[in-house]
């Protein structure tokens, strides 16, 4: 077990108030995490400020220097990464180290987002009142940002927001989740020892009380939240006009339309469903197969699934391992009772054994259960059916939620016409729907969230153009 302070401007600080972090396989005591309190709150703001002209005025190449510095330290010291993502989140370990590669993938592209950022030139003689005039627009960082960041990602998410912070610019104070702050705390030392200047970074866990003024103080100019809808909407309106980007969570629906390769597509849907046990906002909730392929569908899932190995996520072989919290598997469990009870078919559910839920497949999942409807961030997925594309289309767009869909068929026009049509923040093409590459434009309409991640795209997120207005002989 290890006792782990957090970082205040840079500073390993220690508080005496701590959280004992517990293993969501076995419940064992795993690290005692030391708490920020208000005065470390202040502390972090004032630092923020500080360091707000000095990160400005570092080049694009300096701070993609720093990026890419962090990138290789992360490659060298994967192991600690993983080993915190398997004690703390519960992360099969093969898992945890594809997030790791992931990460520093994220860096990369954060690295190339400082130095890609560039403005414009508005030559403004378009009109009378322009003759002689052009503009000058460049890309300036916002200021101080609040991250704060949930559980199921706490290396990559966490790098998600701090990358392209640092890309522009800005300087950070992350709020991470309580349960899983050791790789939140590791990612900041990494880029402490990259060379961020110090003030500019600060990893402060905290209690929800404590955590207001890093909404609602004036000093921070940009909120980055992932993490539930009604927590991240009430953060919205607490922070009271000031730039607010939010990654909040979905339901969702993957379409295999009657020309689909079935079997390939069973494969990913079952790994895109059960993988880290459905707790991701992508993760396939719903799938929406033509009746032509219904049996086929399912067989091919059941056996796919079948491969999935469900356990202790210290063994390599494991795919699902346990939900992160008690509380979360009797929720999961309740909404699946439910379903059950409203009249969805059991095609697949074995025994739960403490946080442990082996993956459950639900037929015929009545469209008004919690299981469809809502997010079950847990290891279930329901296989309904659709007869047109238009049907199935509707059903996703009926969901408050608009994240993520996929669609498996041979026919582009029928993607083409998907695209089109549905109300989500990207729809992928022959992949479940928990595809991701981290430098793709990535987020939600609807009550998904606002604004978009992945480097390249976060950038101008944490940036705001800047207009100057020059004299320019020669235009007449």
């Amino acid at each position: 077990m290890t006792r782990a302070p957090f970082l205040l401007a840079g500073v390993e600080t220690r508080s005496g108030h701590t959280h004992e972090v517990r293993s969501p396989w076995d419940g064992s005591v795993v690290t005692t995490l030391e708490l920020a309190v208000p005065e470390h709150v202040e502390a972090a703001l004032q630092a923020a400020e500080r360091a707000r002209d000095t990160l400005a005025a570092l080049s694009a190449d300096a701070r993609a220097r720093i990026l890419e510095r962090a990138r290789d330290l992360l490659h060298e010291r994967a192991e600690a990464f993983v080993q915190a993502l398997v004690e703390e989140a519960g992360k099969p370990v093969r898992l945890a180290r594809i997030e790791v590669a992931r990460a520093e993938d994220t860096l990369t592209d954060s690295a190339w987002a400082a130095r890609s950022l560039r403005g414009d030139v508005e030559p403004l003689d378009a009109v009378g009142s322009g003759l002689g005039k052009m503009a000058v627009v460049r890309r300036a960082p916002v200021g101080p940002v609040t991250a704060i960041t949930p559980f199921n990602f706490p290396l990559n998410l966490v790098l998600h927001k701090l990358g392209p912070a640092i890309a522009a610019g800005c300087p950070v104070i992350l709020k991470p989740a309580l349960e899983t702050s050791t790789a939140s705390l590791l990612a900041g030392r990494l880029l402490l020892d990259a060379g961020l200047p110090p003030d500019a970074i600060s990893v402060l866990p905290l209690e929800h009380g404590h955590a207001e003024p890093l909404i609602t103080d004036p000093r921070v100019r940009l909120i980055s939240f992932t993490g539930s809808g009604k927590v991240g909407w009430d953060l919205r309106a607490l922070a009271r006009g000031k730039r607010v980007l939010l990654e909040l969570g979905g339901n969702a629906t993957s379409i295999v339309c009657a020309d689909a390769d079935v079997a390939a597509a069973a494969s990913k849907l079952a790994v895109g469903a059960f993988a880290y046990a459905g707790q991701s906002c992508i993760s396939v909730q719903n799938i929406l197969v033509h009746p032509s392929r219904r049996d086929e569908l399912l067989s091919a899932l059941l056996a796919a699934t079948a491969k999935l190995a469900a356990g202790d996520p210290h063994d390599p072989e494991v795919w699902c391992g346990p939900v992160l919290r008690e509380r979360d598997a009797d929720r999961i469990t309740a909404w699946v009772d439910e379903a059950i009870a409203g009249g969805a078919k059991v095609a697949l559910r074995g025994t739960r054994a403490g946080n442990l839920i082996p993956p459950i497949v639900l037929v015929d999942t009545p469209r008004t259960c919690r299981a469809h409807t809502d997010e079950i961030f847990g290891p279930v997925v329901n296989v309904l059916t659709f007869d047109t594309l238009d049907e199935a289309i509707g059903v996703v767009n009926a969901s408050v939620s608009g994240l993520q869909a996929s669609i498996f068929t041979s026919d582009l026009r029928s993607v083409l016409y998907a695209h089109a049509r549905l109300e989500v923040g990207a729809l992928v093409h022959d992949e479940a729907t928990a595809f991701r590459v981290d430098a793709q434009t990535y987020g939600g309409v609807k009550e998904s969230g606002l604004g978009r991640e992945g480097p390249r795209h976060a950038v101008l997120e944490y940036t705001e153009p800047r207009l100057l207005v020059v004299g320019a002989p020669g235009m007449r």
